[in-house]
């Protein structure tokens, strides 16, 4: 009781309340579940007999003019309606009871909650429980294989830390980002907190669910709300995990004695097509197992503690965690500390106040991976060297420095990397959101928030000299990089609530600032004394690297406005619209909006469809809209400058040159989006299936124009155009049934799949553009390519036939040189001129899935529940440029092709030193995976109450126990975003390339779950 008051007190210091006497005959009142005491949102509220009436808020709360001797009916989908006379009171509390065989689910929706039978636009809804199901590092993780038309995936793997990427209904653009954007708590682009924080997540698919957020809604949005108190005792749940776990695969390379037989086949083949003698391979003594010194078993804990409550006029929600990951490669790990905390208000009869903290900070230490950022052939990523590096070495050499190969290109050995590289990244990150919200009058409330976030980041790098490839030239070297990203974000709208005869009419109208800044600085050395400074004391280096620094700043300024509509409880309608200016374009086209609609008609509530007894819904919905996507950096459309070095008299100086030209009419990429959609649910809702199909157009694609001519004088000969079009349309089913449900027994299934399709359908001049996802060191051409007509980022390369069995060669084939002997690989002659060239190149392979899945199954007996939870892709195919690398006979290779190169179905050993780009290395990317079996136990309520708890549930789950696949890699799930040095994570070209990833992980968890 003390907490209670203390909590109390300190909420009415921090917000200033002043309470104030209410004039006049009104009735406040307030709406809860009586199961849970849960406020009701969107209950109504009539005075019987009359034609007055209002609409509870999302907190439960109203406002209505009554007098004595009236009768107020409040009464909700889903509970059983409850009548209420009144006599002076000027406040009532109404707890309602469910009606399981009516109950109906309440759905966020921008800037307010529907009911779901109430929806027109497209909008997924993810369970708590689903949520967490596993532990997970956020919640982004858990919505994989959830929801129909979400494509979930880790941009590395199993990587401690590593950025989660989510796709809604495929690309919708080529160069930006086609993540969605993430609103937690009214926040625009909020972090994703802790699975156990979210009291609710809802997916906003298509164009009328999202066309409200403008701008920045065209890879769909997120919707998380956090959890809040509730009135009455302190409640205190701690959730507590621990999981082992393990590489789910790893490669079958060769031991050392079968490395010297398969390098001597290399020679040989090698001297064979020169013309020369053989030479004998003549390698080390060792037999060192890589793979087995750079893997170890990892592990991941977890644990939580929250509290909440509440009383009459307030209520308050917090939880701390500490989330902790030792990974399966050597030297990784990330730990964080996490806080949040919800305080609600209700001041006054019609002032609520509400504040959200959210905080973390966060420590990652990287290994090198997937091959990217400046990764050159001497010192490749861990995992790639442990793949590549000779078996006959050991870790040290004969001097004691650790031991290198120089068999093909000049390599540090994986475990030295590994061990001695240093790579940490500290991450703060904090969130601070208020709310005012006022009842003016009856029916129309006034909602303002002000909220602030940032995230300030730190990356220590230090290359230590002894890596003799890596660094030992350069006397070690050390970066550090500092950058602070931070929103300001001001809303400001009015919702107005009113019933109109047979209908029910909202209308909302709003205005949103936000403001985001970004600054980073970068400084280095080389050359240490010791490699004990580390990047902690870079003037210890005796070189300095040229520091860099920059500061972008963007402001978005928005109106936005929504009617919906709801006629007799059968016929729905959603109108929104959005203008938004942003600085990042130029003036003449700064401003754009963004309109949607979307109708909806409940067949089932007609008066012909009554005598259906089997169908206890049935809803068609369909919706049209536009959304945008701002696609650029800060002043990216206006003319800059370029810092450079100059001379003059001989005397180097510092200048300035024309970087790049403005363009004053670049615009917003804009998706105009149809959707049509179907709800059905059977057996008083058993079962209940949605169906939807969508199409997406994407125009005004921002991409480089190349066209500008040299002699303009512009360093960069590219400029910002709106020169491009894409298109997506599929198919979407989710089914959810109740198969049983008896008192002891239940058992409940989702099923979720989806379909996109994807095409370009505009480029620049009709002009194919094609780019390299390959590590810089392949030196290899073009591997993807975008074409009118073809969908985005497939593969290009040679069209790879067989092996050659000796003769004159195949009608129709080129092998890749000139000299084809037998065992040599062929190639389609596509020009004809038996010569293998640039002509002969064409598309290889396609990496978008034909549909993706999920099939979740919940079952319980008594006190015992069991998750069987299975997600797959169908489709989607692969480009293994890790098997590019150990098929080219300079590093070490799989069993699969050492025996096949013998038995000749594969290519002779030595003949890829090229590093062949062609459909050979494409492979199938289909998978069905079981992803999580989890097994929970509630222990007796007699015997959680002697040892004084409200309940305890012991639980212990396993993550991917098994894939089934035809990919001969680590893992179908590829995320290799690396290509010639560059980043490709919020970019949709390069997709489908495998090629050093952090390996997936095997994991068995222990959960245990306490509620006071």
């Amino acid at each position: 009781m003390k907490l209670k008051k203390s909590i109390t007190l300190i909420a009415l210091l921090f917000f200033n309340i002043a309470l104030f006497a209410q004039g006049g005959f009104k009735l406040s009142g307030k709406i809860l579940s009586n199961s849970d005491q849960s406020p009701v949102p969107g209950a109504n509220v009539i005075i019987k007999g009359g034609s007055s009436g209002t609409i509870s808020d999302f907190d439960g709360n109203y406002q209505i003019a009554v007098k004595a001797g009236d009768v107020v009916v409040v009464s909700y989908i889903g509970f059983t309606s409850q009548e209420v006379v009144i006599t002076d009171q000027t406040s009532l509390t109404t707890y309602l009871e469910e009606d399981a065989s009516e109950l109906e689910e309440i759905v966020v929706v921008g800037y307010g909650a529907r009911k779901k039978s109430d929806l027109t636009g497209s909008v997924s809804s993810v369970k708590t429980e689903e949520l967490t199901a596993f532990p997970v590092l956020d919640a982004a993780q858990a919505l994989q294989g959830r929801a129909a038309g979400v494509v979930v995936q880790s941009n590395n793997g199993g990587e401690p830390g590593a950025p989660i990427s989510i796709k809604i209904r495929g690309n919708t653009s080529i160069n930006a980002s086609s993540s969605p954007l993430i609103v937690v708590d009214g926040f625009v682009g909020g972090a994703m907190p802790q699975p156990n924080d979210i009291a609710s997540l809802e997916v906003l698919k298509d164009a009328s669910a999202a066309a409200i957020y403008g701008s920045r809604g065209s890879n769909g949005v997120v919707l998380v709300t956090t959890k809040k108190g509730k009135k009455g005792a302190l409640n205190i749940e701690l959730n507590s995990t621990y999981a082992v776990q393990n590489t789910a695969n790893r490669l079958d390379l060769l031991n050392a004695g079968d490395f010297a037989t398969y390098q001597q086949e290399v020679f040989n083949n090698q001297a064979l097509t020169a013309g020369e003698s053989p030479v004998s391979y003549s390698g080390g003594s060792e037999n060192t197992d890589w793979q087995d010194l750079i893997y170890q078993q990892g592990n991941t804990q977890n644990h939580q503690l929250s509290f909440s409550g509440g009383s009459e006029k307030t209520n308050f929600y917090a939880s701390g965690n500490y989330f902790k990951q030792e990974g399966v490669v050597v030297n990784s790990g990330f730990e964080r500390a996490t806080f949040l905390s919800n305080i609600d208000s209700q001041v006054t009869d019609k002032l609520k106040l509400g504040l959200n903290l959210f905080g973390s900070r966060s420590t990652q230490n990287g290994i090198a991976t997937q091959a990217s950022g400046g990764v050159t052939a001497g010192n490749d990523d861990v995992v790639t060297l442990s793949m590549r590096f000779s078996p006959d070495l050991g870790v040290i050499a004969e001097d004691g420095s650790f031991q290198t190969d120089t068999r093909g290109d000049f390599l540090d050995n994986p475990y030295a990397v590994a061990t001695e590289r240093i790579n940490e990244t500290i991450t703060d990150n904090f969130r601070a959101n208020s709310y005012l919200s006022y009842d003016i009058l009856e029916g129309l409330t006034f909602r303002t928030t002000l909220g602030f976030s940032s995230v300030n980041q730190t990356e220590g790098l230090f290359l230590p000299s002894t890596l003799p490839v890596t660094a030992s030239q350069k006397g070690g070297e050390a970066t550090l990089l500092n950058s602070t990203r931070s929103t300001i974000l001001s809303e400001n709208y009015l919702t107005y609530i009113r019933e109109i005869g047979k209908g029910k009419l909202t209308l909302l109208g709003g205005y949103s600032y936000q403001k985001d800044s970004n600054e980073t600085f970068t400084a280095g050395a080389q050359k240490f004394p010791s490699n004990s400074v580390g990047y902690h004391n870079l003037n210890a280096g005796a070189v300095t690297m040229q520091p860099t620094s920059f500061r972008r700043v963007s402001e978005t300024l928005s109106q936005f406005g929504r009617v919906n509509y709801d006629y007799d409880d059968r016929y729905l309608l959603t109108a929104t619209i959005r203008r938004d200016g942003a600085s990042n374009f130029s003036k003449n086209e700064k401003y754009a909006t963004f309109p949607s609609a979307a109708l909806g008609w409940k067949i089932s509530n007609e008066s012909f469809f009554q005598n259906v007894e089997a169908v206890s819904n049935l809803k068609l919905r369909a919706s049209w809209g536009e959304t945008g996507n701002q696609a650029i950096s800060p002043y990216g459309s206006l003319a800059s400058l370029r810092a450079i070095y100059s001379s003059v008299n001989g005397q180097q100086v510092n200048a300035v040159t024309p970087d790049q030209p403005s363009n004053p009419d670049l615009k917003w990429e804009t998706s105009v989006q149809t959707n049509i959609g179907l709800d059905l649910g059977l057996l008083k809702n058993r079962i209940n299936l949605s169906l939807d199909y969508y199409n997406i157009d994407t125009k005004d694609l921002i991409m480089r124009n190349t066209g500008l001519p040299k002699y303009f004088g512009f360093l960069n000969d590219e400029i910002l155009a709106n020169v491009g079009e894409i298109n997506n349309q599929g198919f979407e089913i989710s089914l959810n049934a109740n198969v049983i449900s008896t008192k002891d027994f239940s058992w409940n299934t989702d099923i979720n799949w989806s379909t996109n399709k994807n095409k370009v359908v505009k480029l620049l001049n009709n002009t194919d553009w094609f780019n390299s996802a390959a590590p810089s060191y392949f030196s290899v051409g073009n591997t993807y390519i975008l074409r009118e007509g073809e969908a985005v980022g497939q593969f290009w390369g040679y069209d790879y036939v067989g092996v050659h069995q000796g003769g004159d060669l195949p009608e129709g084939t080129v092998g890749a040189s000139s000299t084809t002997l037998e065992g040599d690989p062929l190639f389609k002659d596509l020009d004809g001129d038996g010569v293998r060239g640039a002509k002969d190149q064409t598309i290889i392979g396609d990496p978008n899935p034909d549909f993706t899945y999920g099939f979740n199954n919940n079952l319980s007996y008594k006190n015992w529940d069991l998750n069987i939870f299975i997600q797959g892709s169908q489709g989607g195919e692969i480009f293994n440029m890790t098997n590019v690398q150990l098929y080219n006979g300079e590093s070490n290779t799989t069993y699969d092709y050492f025996n096949a190169s013998k038995d000749g179905s594969a290519p002779r050993a030595g003949n890829n030193s090229t590093r062949e780009i062609s459909s050979r290395f494409v492979e199938d990317g289909s998978y069905i995976r079981l992803k999580n079996v989890a097994l929970g136990y509630n222990l007796p309520e007699n015997i959680v109450e002697k040892i004084g708890f409200e309940n305890v549930r012991l639980s212990v789950s396993a993550q991917n126990l098994f894939t089934i696949t035809d990919y001969s890699g680590l893992d179908p799930e590829v995320s290799y975003f690396g290509g010639s040095g560059s980043n490709n994570t919020k970019r949709n070209t390069a997709q489908g390339f495998d090629f050093g990833n952090y390996p997936t992980l095997q994991s068995v968890n222990f959960s245990l779950n306490i509620k006071f």
